[in-house]
């Protein structure tokens, strides 16, 4: 069984567990942790997940942010300018910080989003070195009415979650889902 695999099963166990309706914010974070270079297979199985989700019984919403960069510089006034000085980009990150926060809040509570939807954010490791997938998180707590899955491409040890493998990590009291060996 791939590591994938074991991820989807350890899932789907989640999924079926009951769901406490008076968690926290952080507590309604599930983090979906899977070695980077397992991005592309979760990718291609990411149709698992949703399968397991609805045969607990939930309801399922994708929310990829992978080229939410991408489309936040190219529709930035100041782009061109960005590419000759890259340096100048970094004060206007923050700004695309906000407009990620206020897609993901979108998502969170869209009208066809309730206490029994998983919504699933892909693509947080195309944050790395612009936008802290934390911060995010952290920002967004509140408006979570299901779960929130974040997938995550890294390392877990303990409470404390490592971005790609970064030196840089943060402690989190999300609910880890990690892929088990049987």
């Amino acid at each position: 069984m791939s590591r994938v695999d074991a991820l989807i099963t350890a899932y789907a166990r989640f999924a079926h567990n009951p769901w406490d309706r008076n968690a926290s914010g952080p507590e309604r974070v599930w983090l979906a942790v899977y070695p980077p270079p397992e991005e592309r297979r979760l990718r291609y199985k990411l149709e698992e997940f949703k399968i397991a989700t609805q045969d607990a019984g939930k309801r399922w919403k994708l929310v990829d942010i992978t080229t939410a960069f991408e489309q936040w510089l190219g529709n930035h006034e100041y782009r061109d300018a960005y590419f000759e000085c890259p340096e100048d980009l970094e004060p206007a990150l923050e700004g695309f910080g906000e407009q990620l926060v206020a897609r993901v809040r979108e998502e969170l509570t869209a009208e066809d989003v309730d206490g029994e939807t998983v919504v699933a954010l892909l693509g947080g490791g195309t944050l790395f070195g612009l936008y802290r997938v934390s911060r995010l998180i952290e920002r967004v707590n509140d408006d979570i009415r299901g779960r929130l899955l974040v997938f995550f491409p890294g390392e877990r040890h303990g409470s404390n979650y490592r971005l790609l493998d970064a030196q840089d990590g943060w402690s989190y009291l999300a609910v880890p889902i990690v892929a088990v060996e049987e």
